[in-house]
């Protein structure tokens, strides 16, 4: 595993963003209802160089990437592809009409993991975005596997950042789960506590993967077979295992 290098920012545990929609059955990332402004392809002098970071989730199917920009206008993404021992994968932005917030955080993109990869033995990441690209790596994951039906079930995995993961969960697309609060609970475990939704909220009766990023801080070893325990909202006391980077 690669040494965490970069240090997370203070507060970075309440940062947390839905991510771009996918279909049910864990398909690369699409249209919300809305048609995306593509993004620019080369990666030419023009490009700028961005940090990315990028977390497995769903036993293997797919990959959350990390980028940081504006809470309200997460990118989502175009099929990804597999060439070369390379994972490529182009970020589109929302619709240019939406008025989008002028935060800067980490949110995630959701992309299905495409045919070749094997989360096992890891993967490089290029991600092309509006005018920026960047890279990460992923590494292999013994029991991770691609391809076929997800199970539906909450899953969580570490970024390349101290403290850092993403949350995958299944539900309804317009009432995506929003973190409350995280830390350490134990040497192993992270609570991580959702916002209690108002009674009278109306969602959407699909089923959509939504994604979460946050941060803890105090674990002793972040390898060491981590669990985060959900609870809250949807979530009670639910335990999965944060998958490592």
């Amino acid at each position: 595993m690669p040494v965490r290098s970069r240090s997370l920012f203070a507060g970075l545990g309440l940062a947390l963003l839905t991510a771009g929609l996918l279909t049910a059955c864990a398909t690369p990332a699409g249209s919300t209802g809305t048609t995306p402004t593509p993004a620019s392809t080369g990666t030419d002098d023009s490009s700028k160089e961005q940090d990315v970071d990028a977390a497995w989730l769903d036993g293997g199917r797919m990959i959350g990437v990390v980028t940081q920009g504006s809470s309200t206008c997460v990118p989502v993404a175009d099929e990804a592809t597999y060439v070369d021992g390379v994972m490529k994968v182009t970020l589109v932005e929302p619709e240019g009409d939406k008025a989008c917030t002028r935060d800067f955080v980490p949110r995630v993109t959701l992309v299905g993991v495409p045919e070749g990869v094997d989360p096992a033995k890891g993967v490089e990441i290029e991600v092309t975005g509006d005018g920026w690209h960047g890279d990460t790596d992923l590494d292999g994951v013994e029991g991770l596997t691609a391809g076929g039906e997800t199970d539906y079930l909450p899953s969580a995995g570490w970024t390349d950042v101290d403290g850092q993961f993403v949350i995958l969960s299944w539900g309804s697309s317009s009432c995506a789960p929003a973190v409350e609060n995280t830390e350490a609970t134990s040497a192993t475990e992270v609570t991580v506590t959702f916002v209690t939704p108002p009674a009278d909220q109306v969602c959407t009766m699909d089923m959509a993967p939504r994604g979460v990023v946050t941060a803890v801080n105090g674990l002793e070893d972040e390898d060491a077979g981590t669990f985060a325990i959900l609870t809250g909202a949807e979530f009670d006391n639910v335990r999965i295992p944060v998958y490592p980077n």
